[in-house]
């Protein structure tokens, strides 16, 4: 079998284990493949071959790497209203002891306590955040 076949065959296993994965590192991969497929259709030795498809799978890795696709915000969940729910219902208090209370929210009792700059006073309040089974409010 030609080398520019077997190759082709290890980008196309590189791609389907990708599509497992669910990154792109195996795709970068996949594309030095084809840089030796290339190489070894072009009738260059098989040292060539590895070379270049070393040397493009590390590039495209690199260049990945570097892109805003491998950047991803990270940010707190607990104040994150696409991973919490609870964040902007409202909570009715009561009466507020030393910048801490307790209400009944969902069916059980929560403790509450005021989000900085926020003022202790009865009323309404919006969830901001949830750490634990307290509910930061303002």
């Amino acid at each position: 079998m030609a080398d520019w076949i077997m190759w082709l065959i290890a980008a196309g296993v590189l791609v389907a284990l990708e599509l497992f994965s669910g990154t792109f590192y195996l795709l970068m991969v996949a594309v030095g493949a084809l840089a030796g497929a290339l190489l070894a259709f072009l009738r260059v030795d098989l040292p060539g071959q590895m070379l270049a498809a070393a040397l493009v799978g590390i590039v495209a890795t690199v260049l990945l790497r570097r892109s805003r696709y491998a950047r991803t915000a990270r940010g707190e969940a607990g104040s994150d209203p696409n991973v919490n729910l609870d964040i902007g219902q409202t909570v009715q208090v009561t009466h507020w002891e030393h910048g801490a209370a307790r209400v009944m929210y969902r069916g059980a009792l929560w403790d509450v306590e005021l989000a900085p700059g926020a003022v202790a006073q009865a009323g309404i309040f919006t969830i901001r955040a949830v750490r634990g089974s307290t509910l930061i409010v303002s």
